[in-house]
């Protein structure tokens, strides 16, 4: 009996075996830093965060891994970002074969779009174009890299910085400096946080967007409906949120800055929050109001064909439209001089009661097995699932069994929860079937 997968669990397939095989590279004795094999739960948790893109880690990235874990944690992060299916199709055109529909069509359902028509044409462009954006970006923190950490040294962490900040990865290297501080020693650097803002921005927007404005440039008219949803709810997202965290940080991580670290602070945490990971405060000394701010722009994420995580814009900008539609008495919403179909609708509220309900269930279950903040527990859980990266200060505390739950959030975020479920439990034969209507009260 022939064994048939559908899209969604070759997929899945597909990111479980680079995890298995980032966890046996990283498990090698000279992939550890003290040249010692790692633990398997640290190996496993290191891969599943690098090739989902999220940036939680059981050990320090900088310390304890050696050169070669450093390679092979990029890698992880290259690949997860692109998509192993973008890669995988890459390849096929850079060395002349030809894929056949269902490849095309796997193709499709891994950077979410509608057309099968061109994917090997945009697939390279992807390729080419994210190449051009990490280069460029490594090019722009060598400038202040350098100086520090030396020619060589200074060229090896733009490179990585670029890759994982274009990626939403969240991994750094700065732990050299200080264990986990991350982007911190760089607060007030406008080169370091306009690269890895840009780089973060970019990333997180999606390969359809891409598309678009290359095809379009700047005639906003000509642009998809989209294209249209992604920029105008990601400018509303990083600037209200910059500016909500200006003021939220005044008494607590921005007292003492000058007016330009308050401003570079408040507007990189509003970039960052949305999966990139990096951080240029230490966020177990934010305020409460931010926290829950974070938490909320973790929620959302990126955008859908994109390097990045959550819930997606797209998928909030539906839901908040039709929310205003069912106040004025309309079945469905009109934005740019288009309507939204009600199937979206479902997939956007379906995307987001999974992702919630994942977060706060796992959230239960660490604060069940072990004394944490629950806030921290949640911001965790959050942060997981939505592939971001930002934690608390309590990812090197969590015991083997919250360590394994984290690792699964990360995953579920990465390859989607609704997908997840999906390829679960698809059934290619499901007759439908279709039961009387019954009223029920809600709201």
């Amino acid at each position: 009996m022939k064994l048939r997968l559908t899209h969604v669990q070759i997929i899945v397939a597909g990111y479980l075996c680079i995890v298995l095989l980032g966890t046996l590279l990283l498990s090698l004795p000279f992939a550890s830093a003290d040249g010692q094999r790692a633990p398997f739960l640290t190996a496993l948790f290191t891969a599943v965060s690098s090739s989902c893109v999220t940036g939680l880690v059981l050990r320090d990235t900088a310390t304890g891994w050696s050169a070669f874990g450093h390679i092979v944690i990029l890698l992880l992060i290259q690949v997860g970002g692109l998509g192993f299916m973008t890669v995988a199709t890459f390849l096929y055109h850079a060395f002349q074969k030809r894929m056949g529909l269902r490849s095309r069509e796997l193709m499709v359902e891994s950077i979410n779009t509608t057309h099968v028509g061109g994917i090997m044409h945009l697939a390279w462009k992807i390729v080419v174009l994210t190449a051009a954006f990490e280069l460029a970006g490594a090019l722009l923190l060598l400038t202040r890299f350098a100086p520090r950490f030396g020619l060589n040294k200074g060229l090896w962490y733009a490179l990585f910085h670029s890759v994982s900040a274009f990626c939403n990865a969240g991994f750094d290297l700065m732990g050299v400096l200080s264990p986990g501080c991350s982007l911190t020693p760089f607060y007030d650097d406008p080169v370091v946080n306009i690269t890895l803002m840009l780089l973060i921005q970019v990333g997180g927007l999606g390969f359809l967007v891409w598309e678009d404005l290359f095809r379009c440039r700047w005639r906003v008219k000509r642009w998809r409906l989209h294209t249209k949803l992604v920029m105008s709810v990601s400018a509303i997202l990083t600037f209200g949120g910059a500016l909500l965290f200006f003021f939220f940080e005044a008494g607590a991580t921005g007292e003492g800055l000058t007016l330009g670290g308050r401003v570079w602070t408040a507007l990189f945490a509003s970039v960052t929050a949305r999966t990139a990971g990096f951080n240029t405060v230490d966020v177990g000394s934010m305020a409460g109001a931010s926290k829950l701010l974070t938490i909320f722009l973790m929620v959302i994420g990126g955008s859908p064909g994109s390097t990045a995580g959550g819930v997606k814009t797209t998928s909030l900008a539906v839901i908040v439209l039709f929310a205003y539609a069912s106040f004025r008495g309309r079945e469905k919403p009109t934005v740019f001089g288009r309507s939204i179909s009600v199937d979206t609708f479902r997939k956007s509220c379906g995307v987001l009661f999974f992702n919630i309900n994942l977060a706060l269930i796992a959230a239960i279950l660490l604060c069940a097995w072990q004394p944490l903040d629950p806030v921290a527990a949640v911001f965790e859980t959050v942060s997981a699932i939505g592939t971001v990266g930002m934690t608390a200060g309590i990812t090197q505390s969590l015991c083997p069994f919250s360590a394994y739950i984290i690792a699964l959030l990360m995953f579920l975020g990465r390859v989607g929860s609704v997908s997840f479920a999906v390829a679960l439990l698809a059934k290619r034969s499901a007759p439908p079937v279709e039961y009387p209507v019954e009223e029920i009260t809600v709201g």
